[in-house]
Parts: C-alpha cells; structure tokens; sequence
C-alpha cells in the first residue's frame, strides 16, 4: 500500500457537481495523500478527452489504481474500468466516489458539500489501496432463447433471432398468438388494420422453422444462468410431450398487460347500464362491422371517457398512454360509419406525444368533436335519462375550461380502460428471478441506459410488461432486446463478472441460512460434502450471504472486511 500510486481525479460533470462542490479544493485534499501520484479535475472525466487524459496518465506516471470522484458507479464505472483495462491495468484496480447523487444532489451549503465530497474522495483512495486484481472468466452460450409471450412483442423479437439462424422457443400462455392486438380493429394515428398488421406476424412466425410455437403453454421452472439456462415448460393436455425441457442461453420476457376493470369504478355504470361499455367491448363491435346499443338501435349520441383506471389517486397514477389516440381514432370510426353521430370527448389531458399524433388530433378537431375537459381525480356522472329525454344517458361533468357543470347526452357511452400489469406478474417475477414496480411492472437494469435488460443476467424484459407503450416502442424494445441477444451469442462465450462471493468449505457449517437467503438464487447445497457452493455466473455480489454466514464462511469478492473497514475509516478522518 505504501509504494502505491493512485491517480485521483475529480469531475465537474458540467455544473451538476461543480456548482455546489469546489473541485479543486477537493483535488488539493486528495494530492496531500501519500500514495496519491497526481490528482485533477475535469468538466467531464466521462468524455472521451477526460478518458484519454486518465489513459495516458497511468502510462506517464505509472499509476497502479485509480479513484473517480463523480457520478453514480451505476453510471460509469464500466467505463472507467474499460479506460484501465486500455491502459493495462487490472480494471478492478478503480474504485468510484459519488460526489454528484450523495454530495452535491442532496446539499445545499457549498462548504459542507465540499467537506463531504473530501471525505468520500478519501475513502475511495485508502479503499483502492486494498483492492486485489481480480480476473473474469467465460463460460460457454448456448444460442437457442426463450421468449414468454406471443404478442406483437414476443413474435418481434422471436422473428430477429430466428432469422438470424438461431432456434427460438416461443411459449405463450393462451390457445393463440397475438396478445391485446389481436383484439383491435385500426391502429392509430394512421387508421392502418391492426388485423392485418398482427396476421403478417404471426404468418411469419408460424412458417419460421427456427421458432417452435407453444400454445397453452407455460414455463415452470427456470434454472441455471445467463448462457446456460433449463426451462421446464408445461404444455396442454393435448400435446403427447405434456412437459418438455429445453435448454437456452437467454430470456425474453414479454407477457403484455390487462385492461383495467371497469366495474370496479361505481360512479360510471359499468356492468349496470347496459350501454356503458369498455374500449374493448368496442373493439369487438368494430370488428364485427357494426356500432349499436344493446337494443340494435343506431346511437345518435356517443361519449368518450378517457382515463378509466389511470391518473387516479384511488387506482393507478400513471398514465396509459395509449389511451388519448385510440379514443381519437375511435371518433374517426363512428364519423365515417354514423356520420350524423353527435360525439362527446371527455378527457383530463389530451396526450398527443408519437410521431403523428398531433396531425390526428387536429383533424379530429376537424369533424365537429366536442372535446370536454375534466379535472384530475374528479370524474363525470353517468345517470339513465328521463323519458322525456331524446338519449339514453345524461353525463354531467364540471367541464374546466368553460368553469361550469355541463350535461351531455349520450346513448353509448364508451369507457377508455387503461393498462395494468397481469394477475400472474409476481409468478412470472419469481420463475425469472426479475423484480417489479410498486404498480407491478417490471423493473429494468436501468430506465435510460438498459431499458430491456434486467438485474438478472440473460433475462430481458419488452413491450407492454414493463409499462403502458403504443405499437411502434413495444416493436422497438422488443428488436433491443432481440439485438442484445445476438451480440452475446455472436461472442460464442459469456464473461462472469469477477465480483462474486466465494464459500470458504473449510468454514462452512452446512447450515444452508445463505441458501435461503440469497435473492438471486445463486446458492446451492452440495448434498455430498454437505456445504454450500455459490454460482458465480448468477451471483450479484450484494453481500446478503456475507453478512448473514454465522461462520464467516463466506467472501465477497472485491468486498472485502478490508476494503468496507478502510472505506469507513477514510469517511470517519
């Protein structure tokens, strides 16, 4: 450690930490370190000048390890682990300092901020002084994969890997393929058939010979790791091979969503009032060629609800999406098959966000729609109308622009159901060892950066199972995740991250705690020797089986009692 030379440097990251946080200051603290060779600051040390000044600072001043003082490790510490390796260095001779998110973020006074961004700064340099170098190594792939799902999402993605030549094994839990497309009539904003867009795909899908189709089906059990996994599926009755093993090297994960229940809204009517129906209940009519009350009546008045089940403190928050242009597109139908329809559009923000919405909400506007506005967490009142009223309904809404409580008639009134994730999420969640949001979505390695890759290696999520999303996003995630797949099958190998935990079997008791434990799956009881073994490709590093092992059996790599202890030490000076 004495004969150590550290490169220490400091970034700005433009102003976010250099407008609380003074960087030179919190260099000069570090140079005074003894086994601190250089230190310096830099707008941003993530650019490709601030990688190549640390480059050729470690060829130039022979530096051994390096610490960054930035951003979250989250972030960057690959690629700063990436300019070490360049250089020849062991990448696990660098250690990160987060001065942005823990320092400068969460302060205000710029004289306590920078005290602290000294301390992290020397926690980082006296932890690197004990970090070892630690090798990855590579384990083999195998190129078939698993897609659970077959929507638009699942087929996309089963189409790029089965046309790159690779054996895809599409699961889907119902007796056919296409998911809640299969359900819809046009698209928006173009008015293009979805019937026609969904049968293409699945024509597709159906006549790939790399892509085995699983209907009424469902995976049981998946075990192992990326490169390396064995999924049990169970398939229907009426299949001789009523359960299959296949083995894969990775996951796609793309289960789609349900719409939201309507009934469980009272104020709207739904399951009482026979002419108050969902989104979907319209689809069906549109599909089958003609709009009508239950009665068989042509309706003269027709009203729009939009968010039914979203935006709402009472059920979900978020916002659907979809919702706003497909109650457009819905104006458009009922125009040009009743066009002497009066239609009434009742909506809390009109979310025209895609590439050509904006057009299609302009020309709704344009075939004589009444748009009504309503505020957030309040909603219309749907009540059956008198006798002596010439519609079926009277919808009262406390309309926002106008300032008054306006009644509007209608003999259809048709509900705009949000998204929600499905009842079997949490079951999917566990089989895959993935995680999911407060609303049940599930949770990606990173919402910017990695948005179709997990916390779980070789499992990867797409399309409306992670968050409502229109067409064209759900086909976009879906092909990333797709093109991910290929990039670790064109390597042949998969490289382990040499941070992992180690079981010390001279010291392990058999006590089997970190087995259950481990929320990765990672550990295995070895029936024989009686220990437990961890494995290492599936491992996360998070620590739960260190902290717990009563015998101290067990190492984190990279985590040492060492490293944390000097970490403290250095917070503490």
């Amino acid at each position: 450690m004495q004969n150590s030379r550290i490169g220490v440097y400091i970034c700005n990251c433009g102003t976010n930490i250099a407008k609380l946080v003074d960087c030179e200051a919190v260099a000069r603290f570090a140079a005074d370190h003894p086994t601190v060779a250089i230190t310096r600051t830099y707008k941003y040390m993530c650019s490709n000048p601030g990688q190549e000044m640390i480059l050729q600072d470690i060829q130039e001043h022979k530096l051994d390890s390096v610490v960054v003082a930035a951003c979250s490790p989250r972030m960057h510490e690959r690629t700063f682990r990436r300019v070490l390796q360049t250089a020849g260095l062991n990448p696990y001779l660098c250690e990160m300092a987060n001065i942005r998110e823990h320092c400068s973020w969460v302060h205000q006074d710029a004289a306590a901020a920078t005290e602290k961004a000294k301390a992290l700064a020397k926690a980082a340099i006296l932890r690197v002084e004990r970090h070892e170098p630690l090798d990855r190594f590579s384990v083999d792939m195998c190129p078939a994969t698993l897609i659970i799902g077959g929507g638009i999402s699942g087929m996309t993605a089963a189409l790029e890997l089965a046309e790159a030549g690779y054996a895809v094994y599409l699961v889907e839990k119902s007796e056919h393929l296409g998911g809640n497309l299969i359900r819809a009539d046009l698209t928006a904003p173009y008015l293009d058939s979805a019937r026609d867009l969904i049968t293409e795909r699945i024509t597709r899908v159906k006549e790939n010979r790399n892509i085995q189709i699983m209907l009424s089906s469902q995976v049981r059990t998946l075990d192992g790791f990326v490169g390396n996994f064995t999924a049990s599926i169970e398939r229907d009755h009426s299949h001789e091979d009523g359960k299959v093993q296949v083995q894969v090297g990775n996951v796609v994960v793309s289960t789609g969503y349900k719409e939201f229940d309507a009934a469980r809204i009272s104020h709207y009517g739904y399951g009482k009032l026979p002419n108050v129906i969902t989104s979907f209940d319209f689809e069906k009519m549109l599909r089958a060629g003609r709009i009508q009350t239950k009665e068989g009546k042509i309706p003269q008045y027709v009203a729009i609800i939009h968010c039914v089940g979203s935006r709402s403190q009472e059920f979900h928050g978020y916002c659907s999406r979809v919702c706003c242009m497909t109650a457009l597109k819905y104006v458009h139908e009922i125009k040009s098959a009743i066009p002497r329809c009066y239609v009434s559009d009742l909506y809390i923000d009109m979310h025209a966000f895609g590439k050509g919405h904006e057009d299609f909400y302009r020309k709704t506007s344009e075939v004589k729609t009444v748009f009504l506005m309503y505020g957030k967490n309040e909603h219309p009142v749907i009540r059956k109308a008198d006798s002596k009223d010439d519609c079926e309904m009277i919808i009262e809404v406390n309309e926002k622009l106008s300032g008054e409580v306006i009644e509007i008639p209608a003999d259809m009134v048709i509900l705009m159901v949000g998204m929600e994730s499905r009842e079997d999420a949490a079951q999917i969640a566990r089989l895959v060892n993935i995680s999911q949001d407060k609303d049940g979505w599930f949770i990606e390695s990173h919402p910017k950066l990695d948005p179709v890759a997990t916390t779980t290696d070789g499992i990867y999520i797409a399309g409306t199972c992670v968050a409502p999303k229109d067409i064209p996003d759900t086909v976009a995630q879906a092909r990333a995740a797709a093109a991910r797949i290929l990039g670790k099958i064109a390597r042949g190998k998969i490289e382990v991250d040499a941070v992992f935990a180690e079981v010390d079997e001279t010291r392990c008791s058999g006590c089997r705690m970190c087995n259950e434990l481990c929320p990765y799956s990672a550990i295995e009881f070895d029936e024989e020797k009686g220990r437990s073994r961890i494995i290492s490709a599936v491992c996360k590093a998070c620590g739960c089986c260190v902290a717990s092992c009563p015998s101290g059996a067990i190492k984190g790599r990279h985590f040492t009692d060492q490293q944390i202890f000097a970490q403290i030490e250095g917070v503490l000076l």
